[in-house]
């Protein structure tokens, strides 16, 4: 399978259930030597027909402890790693919808080609073609190095740059894949719905995508100027480093060294990063740099800068219990009152515990603290974007809430954060599944119920379809929700009495 793009002609292979897929094509130039904490910039191209079945390495990154769970073994790393994929039913000219994943991993890890995110069954069962790509991640991708040389404006958005790299490669390349340019769907979970969510913002990119899926996570998870350039400083203090040009020039192991340590320094203050100006603790964000990142982009969405984009999102039941996992702490009721206070400061914190008690009966004090950090850096920012979009498109806004929980470990994952990644790609089976899933067969009616809501949106900006009760649009007064778990059914605004607390 030949397909000839802008840069040069590829060869792809057919996999054995008829999907053409193309794997590792260049969509820039390697951010290596002099262009490393640079902008993206054009792939020179190639001469004569390049392989493209196998994926291109991918971006430099610390491991994650949750790495395991969710399937992902080692992959091979290099700075080198603006590469994409694509799967597609057919290389013709029959102009599919296009559905451009954006991965997640708190823009420290992941990648475009774990074996959760395949899009060969997405692509056939719903007829459209599905991108995946990685983008520059934690201080390759993130990290803010204005202060001393001005060639490096920008460079704390050098991750969000590449992803609007993917996005044009797509524009300019994807109809010879048999998909169409004018119907472009991006979509992600976690730092990837992150990612989507600040893509509505900008103005660089209107145009390159027509709708969005944002999945457990919303536009506020953006750094400022200043927080940016602290978390540079704090670098360079540790590494001993003085100037850009010595960081240019550093060795990636000794820079990934010290990711590593802040990382393992955040895991230990969730408590205190949780609730502070702060996106949930992230060390890499999004910043809001007056350039790329003009201004808050929750506060431009909401003066319409994608009032032409239909959304849907939404979160899991228990996104914190993937996280708690991870912490030993068993808080006291007075942990939870300050924690409860700081969060939503202006609330009584008594009443606002008292209203999960109710909601929960017989919850302990770290089912509470996961009830609080699931609202304050998932359900709640969700639901401050969807009101922000749904004034400028009241029929096209719609929410969900995953309810699925996972029996695995003694069932105190439930439906926890990225538990619906396998069942948007139909990818249940893959390996590393079943630890995030537990035992017993694999839901594939809830899967293909999903990949076919997500494929109609997709198709058309309305995720209904035969196998949904009707999805109802997002609204300020019945906030109608899809629960898509071991029920398919529409809520009405989900623990109501609680998201007035903190929003009022």
């Amino acid at each position: 399978m030949i397909v000839d793009t802008t840069s040069g002609k590829l060869e792809g292979a057919v996999l054995p259930d008829g999907v053409v897929r193309l794997a590792g094509i260049p969509f820039a130039a390697p951010p290596v030597g002099e262009r490393r904490f640079r902008c993206p910039e054009p792939h020179p191209g190639w001469t004569g027909v390049r392989p493209a079945q196998a994926f291109g390495t991918v971006a430099r990154q610390v491991p994650s402890p949750l790495d395991a769970m969710l399937g992902t073994g080692p992959e091979p790393q290099d700075e080198d790693c603006l590469y994409l994929n694509v799967w597609t039913p057919a290389c013709d000219d029959a102009r599919r919808p296009v559905m451009v994943w954006v991965h997640g991993g708190a823009f420290i890890s992941g990648s475009g080609s774990l074996p959760v995110y395949h899009g060969d069954r997405l692509a056939r069962r719903g007829d459209v073609v599905v991108v995946t790509f990685n983008y520059r991640l934690g201080e390759f991708g993130f990290l803010q190095l204005d202060q001393d040389d001005e060639r490096f404006a920008g460079s704390g958005n050098n991750g969000l740059a590449d992803q609007l790299a993917a996005l044009r490669w797509v524009r300019e390349n994807i109809a010879a894949f048999g998909g169409d340019p004018a119907n472009v769907t991006i979509f992600g979970e976690s730092a990837g719905a992150m990612s989507v969510s600040v893509l509505l913002s900008l103005p660089e990119a209107a145009g390159l995508f027509h709708r969005a899926i944002a999945q457990s996570g919303a536009a506020e998870a953006v750094l400022t100027l200043d927080q940016a350039r602290e978390t540079a400083d704090r670098y360079r203090h540790r590494l001993e480093l003085a100037t850009t040009a010595d960081l240019v020039a550093a060795p990636a192991d000794r820079l990934l060294a010290v990711q590593a340590h802040f990382a393992a320094e955040a895991l230990g203050n969730l408590d205190d990063a949780v609730g502070s100006d702060r996106p949930a603790g992230l060390m890499f964000a999004p910043v809001v740099d007056g350039g790329l990142v003009p201004a808050k982009p929750l506060e431009r969405i909401a003066a319409g800068s994608a009032a032409d984009v239909a959304l849907l999102l939404g979160t899991t039941a228990d996104e914190w219990n993937l996280f708690t996992l991870l912490d030993p702490n068993i808080p006291t009721d007075e942990v939870l009152l300050g924690l409860a206070s700081r969060l939503v400061p202006g609330t009584d914190p008594t009443v606002l515990l008292a209203a999960y008690r109710a909601r929960h009966p017989g919850c302990n004090g770290k089912d509470l603290k996961s009830e609080l950090f699931t609202d304050q850096v998932f359900r709640m920012p969700a639901i401050r974007l969807a009101d922000a979009q749904r004034a400028h498109r009241p029929d096209d806004t719609r929410m969900y809430l995953f309810s699925w929980a996972s029996a695995a470990m003694g069932g105190r994952l439930g439906a926890c954060h990225a538990i619906e990644l396998p069942f948007v790609f139909g990818t249940l089976d893959v390996p590393g599944m079943a630890m995030l899933l537990g035992p017993g067969d694999p839901p594939t009616a809830l899967s293909e119920a999903v990949m076919d809501a997500w494929v109609a949106f997709a198709r058309t900006g309305d995720p209904n379809h035969t196998g949904l009760p009707k999805w109802p649009a997002y609204d300020g007064t019945t906030r109608q929700t899809m629960e898509l778990g071991r029920e398919l059914r529409v809520l009405g605004d989900p623990a109501g009495a609680i998201r007035r607390l903190w929003l009022g």
